[in-house]
């Protein structure tokens, strides 16, 4: 009766941890979804008002924004991450305190975090403009983020770590929301009222991102004092038998923490190496015009990467809610439930994350005149369908990384991941000058490649990843996104010729008659054969029934 006893609460355990990275999953996707969304949405107008500066600028925001996107991730120094781990350590050893006193020491760490990155980013603008002067006002306007985002991102890794996602993603969305408001205003006036410079635009368009900071920061506040004294209970009510220096409280967030630096900022040093490499190593190609070359690298590493960065945040929603639950079932010592939490994560990502890329390569001609007009428009969907593709692995990566965090593998993250960066600066020029635009894209793909397959191979030696049951249910999502990704294309061409009878196709109008169709009935093809098959139970779980029923799925 014991065995069957102790079965029978394993088996529950598995139910609510994998219950309890589903809603967690589902509120961070939500949150970073629509956020991604917002941040790609606003493009349209703003496209319009910058006129035939709209490349430039575009290219000039990009190069602006990856420089600021390093430092941003040094200034948080991977605090969020490391907070929201050992946060959770400590409450399942019900010490509620000890995480509490986490919190506190974090804030002075990321405050003076923010404020040394801030002061380098700002006075040092010169040193990392790469040869383009229009580089200096933008970083300028950006370091005022530096200042402020560290302090609200180490706040949500504290509610991460109680496994509350609801403010994180809340807050993710009213700080994209507030950052677009102010750059379509800011845009408008300035562009469009005022007539003045298409580079003033683009800096107040940057310097939105201390705006919906700031807004970020004070919706965190007040979910804070809502939960304020269910936290005080909770810490009255800890076992109070841990007693941890202050020393030591900040030697054990910067061990977290510094790894995080390195693999949080993964996607944009591959970034950075691009932008620092193409307009060197493009010339080799035969193309020297200063203009043109902005208007390739605007292309794929800011009009392309805006786009895919959408489907790369569900994956990234996954990687933040794994890391508290690896780091409770690491504290127990628990490899088989270590084992089918990797197994879960890795589904979940392939649920999504399939369906949502090869989609996206499907539409990516009317998607990418919908979002950035006819310019380059036959280079510019092909740039952005091979990028639909290369997004499955850097989605992946976002995952896999998360997962060896919250098994306390940091620094062997760390190496794997040098060496992919490595083979990604091997392959750079040969890639660029055989490939051309397409040449980064290609070393970044086979960098990433290389550092999953030493990770999960690691993983796999370890816990013994369920490599036969993922491949089961891969064989099925992999299957449906592609006969998916089939209708969407061939629905396309259709709608296309259909809707060119009586308007422009190529256009922002027509596009979106072609979207909504391909999306809508590729979309609905997807959703009926997971849940007529049960591919979706299990995924998501029970509560797919409900889903079913509403859907009059048998």
């Amino acid at each position: 009766m014991t065995e069957m006893s102790n079965k029978d609460d394993t088996l529950t355990n598995e139910i609510d941890a994998q219950d309890q990275m589903v809603r967690g999953s589902a509120w961070m996707t939500a949150g970073s979804i629509f956020s991604r969304i917002l941040g790609a949405i606003y493009i349209i107008p703003w496209g319009i008002w910058f006129g035939s500066f709209f490349l430039q600028g575009n290219a000039l925001y990009g190069k602006g924004y990856n420089i600021y996107s390093f430092f941003l991730i040094a200034a948080i120094a991977g605090i969020p991450s490391a907070i929201a781990k050992q946060v959770a350590h400590y409450n399942t050893l019900n010490e509620y305190g000890v995480g509490f006193r986490l919190y506190k020491h974090g804030l002075v760490l990321a405050g003076a975090t923010g404020v040394i990155c801030m002061l380098v980013l700002y006075f040092g603008a010169p040193l990392f403009d790469g040869g383009d002067p229009h580089v200096v006002p933008v970083l300028h306007s950006l370091a005022w983020a530096v200042l402020i985002i560290p302090v609200m991102s180490l706040s949500r890794g504290f509610f991460q770590g109680y496994q509350d996602m609801a403010p994180s993603a809340i807050s993710q969305f009213v700080e994209q929301l507030a950052r677009v408001l102010y750059m379509l205003i800011t845009a408008f006036l300035i562009m469009r009222v005022w007539h003045g410079s298409w580079i003033t635009a683009v800096s107040q368009s940057t310097f939105a991102a201390c705006v919906g900071a700031i807004f970020g920061l004070i919706t965190l506040g007040v979910y804070y004092l809502r939960r304020r004294s269910m936290y005080r209970d909770l810490v009255a009510n800890s076992n109070n038998q841990i007693v941890v220096p202050a020393k030591q409280l900040y030697q054990e967030i910067l061990q977290q923490a510094l790894p995080f630096i390195v693999l949080g900022a993964g996607i944009t040093i591959f970034q950075l190496i691009d932008q620092f490499t193409f307009f060197k190593f493009m010339p080799s190609t035969g193309i020297t015009n200063k203009v043109m070359l902005n208007d390739l690298f605007a292309l794929f590493s800011v009009n392309a990467n805006k786009l895919i960065m959408i489907t790369v945040s569900l994956s990234s929603a996954l990687a933040i809610t794994a890391v508290p639950l690896l780091s409770e079932a690491f504290t127990r010592n628990d490899k088989k439930d270590i084992s089918g939490q990797i197994t879960n994560a890795v589904l979940l990502f392939e649920f999504v994350m399939l369906p949502s890329a090869l989609g996206m390569a499907a539409i990516a001609h009317p998607l990418n005149i919908l979002f950035y007009g006819v310019a380059h428009k036959g280079l510019a969907a092909a740039v952005l369908a091979f990028s639909s593709f290369m997004s499955i692995m850097l989605g992946l990566f976002s995952v896999t990384s998360a997962i060896m965090q919250g098994v306390s593998q940091n620094k062997r993250a760390v190496r794997y991941f040098l060496i992919g960066t490595a083979v990604k600066l091997l392959l750079q020029w040969p890639c660029i000058h055989f490939m051309g635009v397409f040449g980064p894209l290609v070393a970044t793909m086979i960098g990433f490649i290389v550092a999953n397959y030493f990770i999960m191979h690691w993983l796999n030696g370890e816990f013994g990843v369920d490599y036969a049951g993922i491949a089961k249910k891969t064989n099925g999502i992999l299957s449906f996104s592609l006969i998916m990704c089939l209708i969407a294309y061939v629905l396309v061409k259709v709608v296309s010729w259909l809707i060119g009878h009586f308007m422009v196709v190529d256009s922002r109008v027509g596009s979106t008659v072609v979207i909504i169709f391909a999306v809508g009935i590729a979309g609905m093809f997807y959703v009926y054969m997971v849940l007529k098959t049960r591919l979706a139970d299990t995924v998501l779980g029970a509560r797919t029934e409900r889903l079913r029923q509403v859907l009059k799925i048998k």
